[in-house]
């Protein structure tokens, strides 16, 4: 039971995500800080108050964080098919200073 508990965890922490999903979460970084920061100029200059500016700014940062971050299944929907490994590296042919690597 406390291995299946572990596996859940590790499961949860690692965040595994495909290529497709890591292209997804630059684009939605890219438009969350940069309306929130076009946001965060416009209201504050109009306030004429920086603090609201950098709590704006501060809002969309944590908003991104909530939005990229965990990894939500839509992050991995396109999964990679890896090559077994090889067992070792039996007659690779490598070569250190006149000596062949196993």
């Amino acid at each position: 039971m406390a291995d299946q508990l572990l596996q859940q965890a590790q499961d949860l922490f690692e965040g595994q995500i495909d290529f497709e999903g890591q292209k997804l979460t630059e684009i939605f970084s890219t438009i969350i800080l940069a309306i929130t920061g076009l946001l965060a100029f416009g209201l504050g200059f109009a306030q004429g108050n920086i603090w609201f500016t950098l709590w704006i700014g501060l809002g969309g940062t944590a908003l991104t964080f909530l939005v990229v971050v965990p990894p939500y299944p839509i992050y991995n929907e396109n999964p990679e098919n890896w090559l077994r490994a090889n067992s070792g590296m039996s007659g690779s042919g490598i070569e250190v200073d006149g000596k062949k690597i196993n």
